[in-house]
């Protein structure tokens, strides 16, 4: 398994600056780009391709917050992907519960037909949603720099790593929600959006 932030020369920590990856990818993207090597032998091309290939996942797994810690988890559980977990983090009981409730109201709502005050109930249901969902990805990031202090100084990371999964696990939970009251507000139009669920 490639460690995509070895890829860039970068510590295994999760607070990164944007511009410094950016400027790392560029460099490298220049240095493998296929294109730059076509004179090369055969064996020599398919390798830059595949470090190419390799640079490209590693970037869109890092630039992106959310994603890194994604990426983090599964790097530091030994595994290639966050679908391979052994043990994926559950929802809290109340969330469920109350996600259950906002589920028997969309149920309702296509039943029974979407009137006004349903569809008022519903979008400011999806308001809520949201709000509470960037503040759960902001919980999250805002926790970056203890793992990094934990990893710094050889602490135990993997208490963090448990609150990492937790909260990607409620986020992953309201967003299958969201997109289910937006489907159910917004009918066909959104019904792209189902193949996101986690």
């Amino acid at each position: 398994m490639n460690d995509y932030f070895e890829v860039f020369g970068l510590p295994r920590k999760l607070v990164v600056d944007p511009a410094d990856l950016e400027g790392r990818f560029y460099e490298l993207s220049r240095r493998h780009h296929p294109d730059f090597h076509q004179t090369a032998s055969e064996s020599e091309q398919a390798a830059n391709l595949e470090r190419s290939a390799l640079i490209n996942r590693a970037y869109r797994a890092l630039r992106d917050p959310l994603a890194r810690v994604e990426y983090l988890i599964a790097v530091e559980e030994g595994r290639d992907t966050k679908e391979g977990a052994a043990v994926k983090a559950k929802a809290p009981a109340d969330l469920l519960e109350e996600m259950l409730e906002i589920q028997e109201s969309i149920e309702e709502a296509r039943t029974s037909g979407l009137d006004a005050a349903a569809r008022t109930h519903l979008d400011e249901e999806r308001q809520k949603l949201t709000e509470r969902q960037a503040a759960e990805e902001r919980a999250i990031v805002e926790r970056f720099a203890e793992w990094d202090r934990a990893i710094t100084s050889g602490g135990d990371g993997n208490p963090l790593l448990d609150r990492f999964k937790q909260g990607l696990a409620t986020r992953a939970y309201l967003r299958t929600v969201i997109d289910d009251l937006a489907q159910a507000l917004d009918g066909e139009d959104d019904a792209h959006v189902s193949h996101r669920r986690h």
